[in-house]
């Protein structure tokens, strides 16, 4: 699982499918709330806002 921002969104996808070898999914952070989890504020690659969950 990614947090990352736009910048780097092809880059947790490649990191996901060399790791896993399946497509991932991609959710949209400002369009999901999750009951039990509270999503990074800031992308896993850079200080950037995340806006994507790579899954």
């Amino acid at each position: 699982m990614y947090v990352v921002c736009k910048d780097h969104v092809e880059l947790a996808i490649d990191m996901f499918v060399d790791e896993f070898e399946d497509a991932p999914d991609i959710v949209d952070l400002k369009e999901t709330e999750f009951s039990d989890w509270d999503p990074p504020v800031k992308c896993s690659q850079c200080e950037e806002a995340a806006v994507f969950l790579v899954v």
